[in-house]
């Protein structure tokens, strides 16, 4: 990566919601490398502060941290708050809510949470950044998205769906905001090795899922961000995921996912 060009067309301040670990962690560190200010949004404080210790020391990078829940109603009117005196050139949206279990057995309150987080978390620091960018014809938007978006998927069937908003969303911005400088795209995911698919997935079933390292999705996205709207990275989901959109009926995949989801969970 060209760091003086990156910094000049995505700098100085990059905003990352959903910082504390796993995927967002890694992009603090390779934006912070890439000579980036950071704003870390998370719910936990203390993880949020050991990490812009850790960037500061290391990387000399100014670094503020910003505890709050993403899906607050009110995260448009509080981030605004906390953001107003800088320049924020790249939103990264990795904050996800999810559960894993049948439709039927989970809870009304952890659907809604989960398009609070995963939908209007990333609606609402879109309308507030991309506006500035736009004035400056530069900046960029990277939206998490997931393998699972691209076809129904069993036992995650809401969090599916807010990954698909996800990606047309990114998709739609990226055509609505390349003429005025401004890069979009959407980042789809398959099995990462984060904390928290260590903690959900069976420790048995774990290699078996092929998780990617999250070193490697964050530099797959960051490469392709000038490209937009969407890249699936690694080689491997690239592959299975054309198999199933591309060469099976929808309905093959949809039940193909679900057996698989399962066997697993």
């Amino acid at each position: 990566m060209d760091t003086s060009a990156f910094e000049k067309k995505y700098g100085p301040w990059a905003l990352i919601a959903g910082a504390s670990e796993g995927i967002g962690e890694e992009f603090a560190r390779q934006l912070a490398a890439a000579g980036l200010n950071l704003v870390l949004i998370a719910r936990r404080q203390a993880p949020l502060e050991r990490l812009a210790r850790a960037l500061q020391s290391e990387h000399g990078v100014e670094v503020r941290c910003l505890p709050m829940d993403l899906g607050r109603a009110d995260l448009y009117q509080a981030v605004e708050a906390g953001v107003a005196d800088l320049e924020i050139g790249l939103l990264v949206y990795n904050a996800c809510f999810s559960t894993i279990s049948p439709f039927l057995q989970t809870e009304l309150a952890a659907k809604m949470t989960t398009v609070d987080v995963n939908c209007r978390g990333p609606l609402a620091l879109v309308s507030l950044l991309a506006g500035p960018m736009s004035a400056r014809r530069r900046g960029g938007i990277v939206l998490m998205s997931s393998a699972s978006s691209l076809h129904g998927a069993a036992l995650i069937a809401t969090y599916a769906a807010t990954k698909a908003f996800n990606s047309i969303l990114a998709e739609s911005l990226w055509e609505e905001l390349r003429p005025h400088g401004v890069d979009v795209l959407a980042l789809v995911a398959g099995a990462t090795s984060t904390p928290n698919f260590q903690a959900v997935t069976p420790q048995d079933k774990q290699a078996g899922s092929f998780p990617m390292a999250p070193r490697d999705v964050v530099a797959e996205g960051l490469a392709h961000l000038h490209r937009g709207p969407r890249h699936i990275a690694g080689r491997m989901n690239r592959a299975v995921i054309f198999v199933l959109n591309r060469l099976l009926p929808k309905r093959w995949a949809v039940m193909f996912m679900g057996s698989q989801l399962r066997k697993i969970y």
